[in-house]
């Protein structure tokens, strides 16, 4: 989507609407915080977060595994953002140790070189420019930061249900295989970890130039 300087991107995006009126049931009638809390913890491994990481959670919602993410990197600090006003008011309520931002991740100034993890939770798919996000993102990220993606359904899963619900997030896919490749080369990313499968996405990306010639077949960015 195109961006036009008359208009702000936070006001204009039917993401943002959407969302919004989900915030008071997201906790309740959308998914359960428990429960999704329980399975990131079962993947702590994969996740690799370290006492003393400074994390950038992007599209934190109603901030549901805020808080776990916050106590796996104490003393590191937690920024917490989403472009949702009405779930990141139901995050706040939480008392969770972070920092709660409303912000637009295709071009807000979220800083430079700070962030050891940057993390996006249920969120990639609803980036309105997702190649200008990863570049934004990518400048947060200190040398040897990591950027995760992360789902708890495959791509094939996600993308289904997106367009199955319609409106305002028909379309709201994520990339798929070797469609990584060029986003993260044009980010100056280059892919350190990859799985699709039923149940879980997951992409750990690093800065620096591509490796091989192809994404999805590369052994060392996928598996």
């Amino acid at each position: 989507m195109m961006r036009h300087a008359d208009h702000d991107p936070l006001e204009s995006d039917p993401r943002i609407a959407f969302f919004n009126g989900l915030a008071d049931r997201w906790d309740s009638g959308e998914q359960d915080p428990a429960e999704t809390v329980s399975r990131l913890a079962g993947l702590s491994d994969l996740l690799g977060l370290k006492a003393g990481d400074d994390l950038l959670e992007v599209g934190c919602g109603t901030g549901q595994i805020t808080g776990w993410l916050a106590l796996q990197v104490a003393p590191g600090r937690v920024v917490a953002v989403d472009f949702a006003e009405a779930m990141l008011d139901q995050a706040r309520r939480k008392g969770i140790r972070a920092e709660f931002r409303r912000a637009d991740v295709c071009d807000a100034d979220l800083g430079e070189r700070c962030f050891d993890v940057v993390l996006c939770f249920h969120s990639f798919p609803h980036f309105r420019d997702q190649p200008a996000a990863l570049r934004n993102l990518a400048k947060t990220l200190r040398p040897t930061g990591r950027l995760l993606v992360m789902h708890l359904a495959g791509s094939a899963e996600i993308n289904a249900f997106h367009d199955q619900v319609g409106g305002a997030v028909a379309g709201d896919h994520l990339p798929v295989g070797d469609d990584w490749g060029p986003l993260l080369a044009s980010a100056g990313l280059r892919a350190q970890d990859h799985e699709d499968r039923e149940g879980l996405f997951f992409l750990a990306a690093g800065l620096g130039p591509a490796l091989g010639s192809g994404f999805a077949g590369d052994p060392s960015a996928s598996r």
